[in-house]
């Protein structure tokens, strides 16, 4: 079985795009289509908005939503399906495109994991590093620390666990990997809960070695770490750097690590390419609500390994190979596995997959690689190479590498971190050329005079950034000094009043002002009267002093 999920951001409509006539209508409308890539049939599994069916084939679905709302929704869009297979692998092939900056074939490998019930999880052998820094405290560490305990209770009585908590010291909960027993488990929820507080700098390379050392001797099983931290450190390439040259096989199976970024004051690059070169998987969250269920999310990713040591061998053998990621993930169960990449030369008709199952067979399937023709692989793929790509131009410091990123991101329409955004639009008397919400709301403040004008916005860098070493060093809290994505796009809109008034923004004070509550509103009001009553009596004293 193979589940998937698609989020959209909340449907937010600005207020003051909105007409304040509460007589007109107002009428939501979301069209999905679903294109699974494997032909198989598709269920539904739930979703946050009342979807109808429009059509239905093999490995495809049209759905439609639309309604006739009083306000507009605020609700994220959710939406997750299930494909049924018994086993579920192919390669999907796509020819460069016209103009495309780079002329070798395209591939993209699809692995999930089916419903084969002869595909046994790994046994686990899991050190918990969490972040205990001074800007953790609070609600990161809170949430954090929530979410660690959930994930412990997702382990098998025969899994053993450690946690390491880590500032400029370390701190180990035990000498020994534990055996994931209730008993255990209520001592390390007493041991997080009295005797660790969030304190002092951050040190990730001491606590990473401890780690390595403890499951240095692991066989048989799956050694794991799981990273959690806020904050960025100045060694992070050392780091990086040490990683692979540490995580050598051992025995049957090496060290996985999986990082967990908590805010953007931490490097997410840095902690990408960490999981990369483990084997693992990265997993981010921008504010503390969230830390809970992403940390559950990618722990029941990383805990539940049914096939590892993955390797496309046919692969190796084709001209300019390039694979990302460089080291394949292992396949979990509920969670699909993508490989993608270039390759010049003609690709072959079938290629060979193999990898190592929990009893330590070896298992190999050849799948076959028919040209995608209605599913644009490279679209798909897209965002996770630039991300990916720039993660290994942070560690190699290659301007090559980062040219590429950029070529990718204007050519995908991604943003990246070596790329701007840019708003660009003509408008004529009777029709633009483009036009978006942003637009239409920069209309309504400075109306057009002329028949044609172009108007170009610079919305800047969209990045998340190479992490914040002054923020992490000062123990600053994640969220203290961050700005939201969309406060990003009404500062860039905002450019358009400083023509008329010098740093001071319109469209800033009514979008204030309409987040303003009833009460609120009504002693502006009554403030506004008061002041304007105060000036008629002044206006009358001087009408008489003039009489």
């Amino acid at each position: 079985m193979r589940v998937n999920s698609v989020s959209m951001c909340p449907s937010v409509f600005q207020r003051l795009s909105i007409p304040s006539a509460r007589t007109i209508s107002k009428r939501e409308k979301i069209l999905l289509n679903v294109n699974s890539g494997g032909g198989k049939e598709i269920l539904f599994r739930c979703t946050s908005h009342a979807l109808k069916e429009l059509r239905r084939e093999a490995g495809k679905m049209g759905l439609l939503y639309d309604a006739q709302v009083l306000t507009w929704s605020r609700v994220d869009f959710n939406f997750s399906y299930s494909v049924y297979s018994k086993d579920l692998f192919g390669v999907l092939l796509q020819s460069p495109f016209l103009r495309d900056f780079d002329d070798r074939q395209m591939f993209c490998c699809y692995l999930f994991p089916g419903n084969n019930q002869s595909m046994k999880a790994f046994r686990k052998e899991v050190i918990f590093l969490i972040d205990i820094s001074g800007s953790m405290k609070g609600d990161p560490f809170e949430s954090a620390r929530n979410g660690l305990l959930s994930s412990l209770q997702k382990l098998n009585p025969e899994d053993s666990f450690n946690i390491i908590a880590f500032n400029v010291e370390i701190y180990l909960f035990s000498s020994l990997m534990e055996h994931a027993t209730e008993e255990a488990i209520l001592k390390a929820t007493l041991w997080l809960s009295d005797k660790l507080t969030a304190d002092g700098g951050t040190n990730i390379l001491a606590p990473l070695k401890q780690a390595i050392k403890m499951l240095a001797e692991t066989t048989d099983s799956i050694p794991l770490i799981f990273l959690i931290t806020d904050g960025a450190v100045e060694d992070e390439r050392d780091i990086c750097n040490f990683v692979k040259g540490s995580l050598t096989c051992r025995g049957s199976i090496s060290i996985r690590i999986c990082t967990f970024g908590i805010g953007t004051y931490c490097n997410h690059y840095f902690l990408r390419m960490l999981a990369q070169l483990g084997r693992g998987h990265f997993d981010t969250a921008y504010d503390a609500d969230s830390v809970d269920f992403r940390m559950q999310r990618l722990f029941t990713t990383a805990s539940s390994i049914i096939l590892a040591n993955i390797t496309v061998d046919d692969l190796e053998c084709q001209d300019s190979l390039e694979l990302l990621p460089f080291c394949i993930p292992d396949l979990s169960c509920g969670c699909p596995l993508i490989v993608s990449g270039r390759c010049s030369g003609n690709f072959p008709e079938s290629v060979k997959l193999s990898g190592v199952l929990a009893d330590m067979r070896k298992f190999t399937i050849d799948i076959k690689a028919p040209e995608a023709k209605d599913l644009p692989s490279d679209s798909v793929v897209a965002r996770r190479q630039i991300d990916l790509l720039t993660a290994s131009a942070w560690l190699s410091g290659s301007k090559e590498l980062e040219q590429k990123v950029a070529k990718m991101s204007i050519q995908a329409g991604v943003p990246s971190e070596y790329t701007l955004m840019v708003l660009h639009r003509t408008l004529s008397e009777e029709k633009a050329s483009e036009t978006t919400l942003l637009q239409d709301v920069l209309n309504k403040i400075t109306p057009l005079k002329k028949k044609n004008m172009q108007t170009t916005i610079m919305l800047g860098n969209l990045g998340v950034g190479f992490g914040n070493w002054r923020a992490t060093a000062e123990n600053i809290p994640p969220g203290s000094e961050e700005t939201k994505p969309t406060e990003k796009l009404f500062n860039a809109a905002s450019n358009c009043c400083s023509r008329v008034v010098d740093r001071c923004c319109c469209m800033c004070f009514i979008q204030t002002c309409s987040h303003m509550n009833n009460q609120c509103a009504i002693l502006l009001s009554q403030l506004c009267a008061a002041f304007a009553c105060f000036e008629c009596i002044n206006c009358c004293f001087e009408l008489c002093e003039c009489g």
